[in-house]
């Protein structure tokens, strides 16, 4: 049995970290403690039907379902939820949502089985039709001075306590236009992380009306469909984007941005709404 060094002395984990004993060469005998990601099936259960199983961080889950309910058109608004628990089972975590009788018969008339993973795309869609969500076209309400971008960045990973330990999460935030973070999520998957920073948006101060969201992963054509169906107007990727997330973002009039790093930015579609007056 390899020998643990036990005068490291352990302190709170947050939720969705796990310790794990490792060894680094080039000692293979004298194990350290590193951390984990907590990666679980994770139930999207409406009114006791299971609508979609996606792999996720076991925290913030409400607010996941709540974002991706409105992201993925279930519902419109927050209040067409009447009550939500999360329960745990044999092999994960179940949300159960109660919706309004009027979202759930709509519900099921155009329920899909779809197998959600952390990279999930088109997974378990029935037809390849069922992809594209009609999203009515945004207004040009919004603007952002591009010089305020890189206070945002600096201060992305402060939203992902998980992944400062574990270099194993995504993160999705909401940034102000002088460039202050108003809050963020993280997961272990990009689209779960999006979600979850859209169910706290919902349920937020006009404040959070105003802004832009900045993830730290690529931008799929997903991201920007989630966006734009919750009022998005401005979406910043760390990475790159698809050529369907540009096309999507042409069509629904939303302002798409990638390889965002210090002092640079690529800017896809609708520039108009920015600005880099010094």
């Amino acid at each position: 049995m390899p020998k643990q060094n036990r005068d490291i002395q352990p302190s709170p984990l947050p939720v969705g970290v796990v310790e794990h004993w490792v060894h680094r060469p080039p000692s293979v005998t004298l194990a350290t403690p590193d951390f984990l990601a907590e990666e679980v099936p994770v139930a999207l259960v409406y009114n006791g039907i299971s609508h979609v199983v996606m792999m996720a961080s076991p925290k913030d889950l409400e607010l996941f379902a709540i974002g991706f309910s409105l992201s993925e058109g279930i519902i419109a608004h927050p209040n067409e939820i009447f009550g939500m628990d999360v329960v745990k089972v044999c092999n994960g975590l179940e949300v159960q949502i109660e919706l309004s009788s009027r979202r759930f018969m709509g519900l099921k008339e155009r329920r899909r089985a779809l197998a959600g993973r952390t990279g999930c795309g088109v997974c378990g869609v029935e037809q390849l039709n069922d992809i594209g969500k009609p999203i009515v076209p945004l207004p040009f309400t919004q603007t952002f001075n591009l010089r305020h971008l890189d206070r945002a960045l600096t201060h992305l990973n402060d939203v992902q306590p998980i992944g400062h330990l574990s270099g194993c999460t995504h993160a999705a935030a909401w940034v102000l236009p002088s460039g202050e973070i108003a809050g963020g999520h993280e997961d272990v998957g990009r689209h779960v992380a999006l979600d979850k920073l859209l169910g706290r948006r919902a349920g937020e101060s006009e404040s959070w009306r105003q802004g832009a969201a900045l993830v730290s992963s690529r931008a799929s054509y997903e991201m920007v469909q989630k966006a734009a169906m919750c009022g998005v107007e401005i979406l910043f990727a760390v990475s790159a984007a698809t050529t369907l997330a540009v096309e999507v973002a042409q069509r629904c009039n939303l302002t798409l941005a990638g390889f965002c790093k210090p002092g640079k930015v690529t800017i896809y579609t609708h520039p108009q709404r920015f600005n880099i007056d010094q």
